[in-house]
């Protein structure tokens, strides 16, 4: 089954290449290889490889750039997928869609279900959600995943930052009014892949929208003291820092963030067995992957 792997070089597509199982022919592409922005290339891309699979991994992820940049944001987050989608449609190929957490306003209580209104707070999830709704329109055969506070062991995130922080300073300030799921970027793959071995094995799937976020839902201050916990007993860091929690109103940043943003997952692991990872396990993988 041949794979093409769009933002092969970003946190999740790095790990749709390392994970790819035996019956997977993958070809990843980063932006430089493919820009997603340029139909014309995308449909010479798409129409030479021939792909059986596609699955986007490429996204403007800048939450607080994209306010200044909203051009930018819409082309790779609207437009991008809109051309992948357009040449999918033509060529009857399945398309998977990475999505996120911040379509929803982050004003609820109980956990979001894929059937809930959206309602963005900010550039960048706006123009997920409008990627969400071109992918929809255009492309039949579509599976969009939405998920949260995504970190690996390549490129930037939450993780890293934290542990260079931690090393730099002896107190750190860490919003504690924010809830949202942690969900590693080897998860992720791990369940497009089983995603696509269900489609390779049945010839389709229930299409549409699922969640898939880690577990269980905690505060950015409550992960980061689990950051510093485990890396001061993995090595990683020599002394344990003073964690302050404090809250978005303390911390203000251009785009707003959404307070809760816990996704439910039922419906992905009802039907296809897309189990919730626990993210302090996950947690544990990425920083063993790390150099000391």
């Amino acid at each position: 089954m041949r794979v093409l792997v769009c933002g092969a070089r970003g946190q999740v597509g790095y790990e749709l290449m390392r994970l790819a199982p035996q019956w997977a022919e993958p070809v990843g592409l980063g932006s430089a290889e493919l820009d997603i922005t340029d139909p014309a290339a995308v449909m010479a891309v798409v129409r030479e490889l021939r792909p059986d699979l596609i699955i986007n991994a490429s996204a403007y992820t800048a939450v607080d750039r994209a306010e200044s940049e909203s051009a930018a944001a819409y082309a790779v987050n609207r437009d991008g997928i809109g051309h992948l989608a357009a040449e999918a449609q033509r060529l009857g190929i399945p398309l998977f869609h990475i999505s996120t957490d911040y379509v929803f306003s982050g004003d609820a209580s109980e956990p979001y279900r894929e059937d809930q209104p959206t309602a963005p707070t900010g550039v960048y999830g706006a123009s997920k959600l409008a990627g969400e709704q071109v992918l929809a329109a255009t492309c039949m055969q579509h599976l969009i995943l939405r998920t949260s506070w995504v970190f690996g062991s390549h490129g930037a995130n939450f993780v890293k930052t934290m542990l260079r922080l931690g090393r730099e300073r002896e107190e750190l300030a860490v919003v504690a009014d924010q809830c949202g799921c942690p969900t590693s970027a080897r998860s992720i793959a791990q369940a497009l892949w089983h995603l696509a071995a269900v489609c390779r094995q049945e010839g389709r799937l229930e299409w549409g929208v699922y969640h898939f976020a880690g577990q269980p839902a905690v505060s950015w201050y409550e992960f980061a003291v689990e950051i510093f916990h485990q890396a001061l007993a993995c090595g990683l860091l020599e002394r344990m820092p003073a964690v302050k929690p404090i809250t978005s109103r303390e911390y203000p940043t251009p785009a707003k963030r959404p307070l809760w943003s816990v996704l439910d997952c039922s419906k992905g692991e009802a039907r296809y067995g897309l189990e919730p990872a626990v993210w302090q396990e996950e947690l544990r993988v990425m920083l063993a992957a790390l150099p000391s």
